[in-house]
């Protein structure tokens, strides 16, 4: 029994652009399967549609057609026990602002009917770095704090499937650190993950799985290790300064002073390096190496588009 299965999953909207009754679809036919155990990632470029489809799974958003399971359980059907089966941390900063870290976990609680959990609610605290912060008003956090409560918070009933979506967008270092940290540990206990991320190298490093969606279909699916074979072999990073001739730009990536090159030989290494050199540009750290999942991500939206 897959953990998530998402069957056919459609979700049309009222558009404002066209005649009355014009509709847009945020998701159109997304189908696949999370087998239990499994790290997952689900990636995509803003607008494709992953936070209506977390949405759907948490019984916040009804679906237009299809059907989504969690654990066997019907989201719609058998909304309270797939909720049980679920932890989800939203993006949003959300939080009561009347209790304590320790009362919003016990309160949380009290939604699943748990009671005298106080042993794992200590061990939920110290492992995201919240002791000290137990009896802090929800207020009086900053804005990594109160994202740590949210994990805390969505881990309370010790649900066997949990959803990040977007879990470490702006937060510091030392977060990503310790929530990567809990969260591996709790996969290799068994717990099933489901992660939304803008952070690629997040995605590359932790999830076994990825489904890219565009557009709000599904337009890759695959094994993170086959994913990354299928790119192209190498790519050829580099730092200049100075503006890159139109027909280089139009074959490279630019961050900044980085610039990086799809390659497959030496021959293209060379050419492009010449070319760099007849524009009266100089490279500076010069290094190949094999693409990653940003370069995939790229890659499959382009093919896409």
């Amino acid at each position: 029994m897959p953990a998530i299965s998402f069957q056919s999953v459609s979700k049309n909207y009222p558009s404002s652009r066209g005649p009355k009754g014009t509709t847009f679809a945020a998701l159109d036919g997304v189908r696949f399967d999370i087998e239990e155990g499994e790290f997952f990632g689900l990636l995509g470029p803003n607008g494709a549609g992953k936070t209506t489809l977390i949405s759907i799974l948490a019984g916040l958003t009804r679906a237009s057609t299809g059907q989504v399971k969690v654990l066997g359980s019907d989201v719609q059907v058998d909304y309270a026990q797939a909720r049980k089966k679920l932890g989800v941390v939203p993006q949003e900063l959300v939080f009561d602002p009347f209790f304590n870290v320790r009362e919003a976990l016990r309160i949380q609680s009290g939604y699943f009917g748990i009671k005298n959990n106080d042993d794992w609610i200590d061990e939920l605290l110290d492992s995201l770095g919240l002791t000290d912060k137990a009896d802090a008003n929800m207020r009086q956090l900053s804005g990594g704090m109160k994202r740590r409560v949210l994990v805390a918070q969505a881990l309370v009933h010790k649900p066997p499937v949990i959803v990040l979506d977007e879990p470490t967008a702006g937060v510091d270092v030392e977060l990503r650190q310790t929530l990567w940290q809990f969260i591996a540990k709790l996969n290799k206990q068994g717990h099933t993950v489901l992660l939304t991320t803008h952070y690629l190298e997040e995605a590359e490093a932790l999830c076994g799985r990825i489904a890219m969606l565009k557009s709000g279909r599904v337009v890759a699916l695959e094994r993170t290790s086959e994913l990354l074979k299928a790119a192209s072999s190498h790519v050829l990073r580099l730092k200049l300064d100075g503006e890159l001739p139109a027909a280089l730009a139009a074959k490279a990536r630019v961050t900044g002073r980085f610039v990086q090159f799809p390659t497959h030989n030496a021959e293209e290494i060379e050419s492009y390096l010449a070319a760099i050199r007849q524009a009266g540009l100089i490279a500076e750290d010069v290094e190949i190496s094999k693409a990653d999942l940003e370069d995939v991500f790229i890659a499959v939206m382009g093919q896409q588009a």
